[in-house]
């Protein structure tokens, strides 16, 4: 079996691409990443010497590529995008680029090439924001909020069109919000406790009480894994941890484990468009496909914080990279 993983050098790409290779030892896996800022190949040393393995530095915005790329492939597995609010808030039209027309060109060379199963990975952040109570379903209509959830709700759209024009054998994930080891420091949790760690104040947006709920990385990859070998064609999944937290509960949780107090808090003005709650159910993956997260969010804050103080060069090797760019 081979499986084209875009997107696989960033955060849960990379994940996935080390799960896989370590459940399936006949499974060959492509990665395929442009390598932007967040891509980072130091999230692979671990298996880029697997026999199975091989990596090819290109964008899914280039279509001659993937076309060639995608020719003896099975499965193709889509983490590839522009992920962080803030910056679609400030230069939304790369996100259209990658998020939409990259999404594109993979469907197209899918299509072309008879791919066996195409996997779109999604956000929650599609559905818009929740209020005090309720979860979002898969049958929730999609009513994005940001630039970021707009362009991943166009793609999961397209995705959609094509398995219903052409019978192209889709499906579609839906998560909240991922934390673990190796996630770009932009990203919430790794923030904060990178502004920690030198002895800096965290920024807290607003009051503090937007809610999310919190997936481990591992147990996305699991859920992922799941979804690709056991779904229906055409179906979607919601995968959620049932961790809902408010942003000022992770800051309180993660002062307490480094051993710090609440003056390290700082509020700040508020993001433009800020959804106040995400609430995910994954009762459809739970009962139709059987797959439950293992991991409960204080087992996993603990493992990610002790992976980050354990690996501070990994921190300092992005910082390094950014202040190189600039």
């Amino acid at each position: 079996m081979r499986v084209l993983v875009t997107g696989g050098a960033g955060f849960i790409g990379s994940c996935f691409v080390k799960y896989i290779l370590n459940k399936y030892s006949n499974y060959e896996l492509i990665n395929l990443d442009a390598l932007t800022y967040c891509g980072n190949l130091d999230n692979l040393k671990e298996i880029e010497n697997n026999s199975n393995y091989h990596f090819i530095k290109g964008n899914i915005c280039d279509s001659k590529l993937v076309k060639e790329i995608t020719k003896d492939v099975d499965f193709i597995v889509n983490f590839a995008a522009e992920s962080h609010v803030d910056n679609s808030i400030k230069n939304p039209q790369i996100f259209i680029e990658t998020n939409v027309k990259g999404t594109m060109n993979l469907l197209e060379a899918a299509k072309e090439n008879h791919i066996k199963r195409f996997l779109q990975v999604s956000t929650d952040e599609v559905y818009g924001s929740l209020g005090s109570e309720g979860y979002f379903y898969e049958t929730t209509p999609l009513a994005p909020n940001s630039p970021y959830s707009a362009s991943k709700a166009s793609a999961d759209l397209l995705v959609r069109a094509y398995y219903e024009t052409y019978k192209l054998p889709v499906v579609i994930t839906r998560c909240s919000n991922n934390y673990g080891p190796y996630q770009y420091p932009e990203k919430l949790i790794p923030f904060f406790i990178s502004k920690l760690l030198k002895d800096e104040k965290i920024p807290i947006y607003g009051d503090g009480m937007n809610i999310r709920d919190w997936l481990y990385v591992e147990d996305h990859c699991s859920a992922i894994d799941c979804v690709l070998h056991n779904a229906k064609d055409g179906e979607i999944y919601n995968i959620g941890g049932h961790n809902e937290k408010t942003n000022i509960e992770i800051s309180h949780i993660i002062l307490e484990i480094m051993g710090k107090n609440e003056n390290y808090i700082e509020f700040v003005a508020d993001r433009l468009g800020h959804d106040r709650r995400y609430a995910i159910s994954n009762k459809k993956i739970t009962t139709k496909l059987g797959w439950t997260p293992k991991v409960n969010f204080e087992e996993g804050i603990k493992n990610t914080i002790n992976w980050y103080l354990n690996n501070q060069d990994w921190i300092k090797n992005i910082e390094n990279k950014k202040a190189e760019t600039k």
